[in-house]
């Protein structure tokens, strides 16, 4: 797909790696629709340095775990700036949930955004896609869904069920819409981590050092252009994944 003149809507697009993956699929002339929850003056920051690109850009605040809040979502969007062409599922919550527990809403938040949120945008804006016969959407994961994190029970299930959504709806909206998912791995340092603890984890990559926001944009723009892939997963880590048998060795 040629990105030049469609649109693309990215959840939590408004900062960190959801900022970078909106300006670049600006920067390659797709009009942007610009997700965010709470964070409306770094959204409309992000549309307007993506408006400086040249594009278009939209910001639309929404609670996607509220179904009619999508629906709005997306009326609004057809009707001032177009049809999505390309989803990028990237809003999610970092937020710790240990286990056991008696206290169950932070799990229902986590796992609400991660997997009824990307479900109700890919059903509804994969839907359309299909009817024009063209559209790709790109899931934002992370090492978590191959490797659960301590604390972090909600986000690690959260993104292992997007991931196994990757591939369902790979399968069920093909031929017409190519469903991927892009697994970053240390790129943007959390804001409470000191300089040891990014150092740590830099040692831990085959590459070592930190990737950038902008890697995980790259590996976006390629499967939203990339016509023969649906249902794969490209990994953005540095070699996080391998690391450990080196350090084995």
């Amino acid at each position: 797909m040629q990105l030049n003149g469609k649109t693309a809507l990215v959840t939590g697009g408004a900062h960190r790696v959801g900022k970078a993956i909106s300006l670049a699929l600006a920067r390659a002339g797709a009009n942007v629709i610009i997700h965010y929850n709470s964070s409306a003056q770094a959204a409309e920051e992000t549309a307007a340095e993506a408006r400086a690109l040249g594009v278009r850009a939209l910001t639309h605040p929404a609670d996607l775990a509220e179904l009619t809040q999508v629906r709005a979502m997306r009326e609004r969007a057809l009707r001032e700036i177009g049809a999505v062409d390309v989803l990028v599922n990237s809003a999610s919550i970092f937020q710790t949930t240990p286990v056991p527990t008696e206290e169950f809403e932070a799990w229902k938040r986590v796992t609400a955004l991660l997997l009824d949120g990307a479900f109700y945008c890919s059903n509804l804006f994969g839907r359309e896609m299909i009817e024009r016969g063209e559209g790709a959407i790109i899931n934002i994961v992370d090492l978590s869904a191959w490797e659960p994190w301590p604390r972090f029970a909600a986000h690690s299930v959260g993104k292992a069920g997007l991931l196994a959504m990757t591939r369902q709806l790979a399968l069920e909206f093909a031929p017409a819409v190519r469903v991927n998912a892009v697994a970053p791995g240390p790129v943007l340092p959390p804001p409470d981590y000191s300089p040891e603890k990014i150092a740590a984890a830099a040692k831990r990559t085959l590459l070592g050092r930190w990737g950038t926001a902008e890697d995980v944009a790259e590996a976006v723009l390629f499967l939203a252009q990339a016509s023969y892939i649906t249902g794969d997963t490209i990994t953005v880590d540095g070699g996080q994944r391998l690391a450990g048998r080196k350090a084995q060795a």
